[in-house]
């Protein structure tokens, strides 16, 4: 079997945090943790002709992702995070690198041959990127995952920006806070998590919709019919930062190396309990994951 390739397509930046910078980028963490559950991990995005840009170059490279990276006049994207009880907030700036990703043979190709390409909200805010990357996700080659993490920052999303992206993917990632806005945005306002889930699988033609509830639990849904439930363990938190990403990118790996749903769901469960233990969203991988669900009895 060769390897599957995961293909991230958006933001890498510096999250800021109180403890200094980290790398990070809600797309490229997916594929930083999909790359260590198994996968080939790529990036696709830009920064800036400066030195943060070199460092995050070299930094997404040290980490083992493979990178497409363009190099534009604009500045290498910082979001300033604030943490609090270690949940986090962005500020997030317009106007930065990754806003202008420009459309290429060359990202055509790598897009091509990818078995996972992952997208959200963000990186669509610009003409420029929306156009680029709604034109690659033409590309995706028959039979690709394609993962929608809504992701929602600020104002930076739209509801015709929400269903360009759900008519383009096959599965579909929400936390509980995200699904609130999204009930009275399609009016499906007094649905259950669950019923909410079939409504976009019927919808939009999903293979899953995945919903997460923070330190509560995390359900994932097949358009097969399966449904899998898992509370959430409660560890010793130092941030969430990623958390949500690394919960994605273990599912997806694990899914296209051949696990059940269950198996997966529990793998991406125990990734992101062990993410929210460490600092920032690429920590390195203890030589054994510890079994946070097995000391919950689950």
């Amino acid at each position: 079997m060769t390897t599957p390739i995961v293909l991230s397509l958006g933001e890498l930046l510096w999250d800021m945090l109180p403890s200094g910078k980290r790398a990070g980028g809600a797309p490229v963490n997916f594929a930083y943790h999909a790359m260590k559950n198994g996968t080939e991990g790529w990036a696709i995005s830009a920064v800036g002709e400066d030195e943060l840009g070199d460092e995050l170059i070299a930094k997404a490279n040290e980490a083992g992702i493979n990178t497409v990276i363009q190099r534009n006049a604009w500045p290498t994207s910082t979001v300033e995070v604030a943490l609090k009880n270690g949940i986090p907030e962005y500020t997030i700036v317009k106007g930065v690198a990754w806003d202008h990703i420009l459309y290429t043979r060359q990202l055509i190709d790598v897009v091509s041959k990818a078995d996972t390409v992952c997208f959200g909200t963000l990186a669509l805010r610009s003409p420029e990127s929306h156009a680029t990357i709604t034109e690659l996700l033409k590309h995706t080659k028959p039979g690709a995952m394609k993962f929608f993490d809504i992701n929602l920052r600020g104002d930076h999303y739209s509801k015709d920006l929400i269903e360009e992206l759900l008519k383009a993917a096959t599965v579909f990632k929400i936390n509980d806070e995200e699904l609130l806005l999204l009930r009275d945005m399609f009016d499906i306002r007094g649905t259950s998590g669950e019923d909410a889930s079939r409504w976009f699988i019927e919808e939009f033609s999903l293979d899953y919709v995945i919903l997460t509830a923070g330190s509560a639990y995390s359900t994932i849904i097949s358009r097969k019919g399966e449904v899998s439930t898992l509370d959430t363990p409660h560890v010793e938190v130092n941030d969430t930062v990623g958390a949500g990403d690394s919960f994605s990118g273990t599912f997806t790996a694990r899914i296209l190396l051949g696990d059940t749903l269950a198996e997966a769901h529990r793998k991406a469960v125990n990734t992101a309990a062990y993410v929210c233990t460490q600092a920032g969203a690429w920590p390195d991988y203890p030589a054994e994951m510890p079994d946070y669900l097995a000391e919950i009895g689950k």
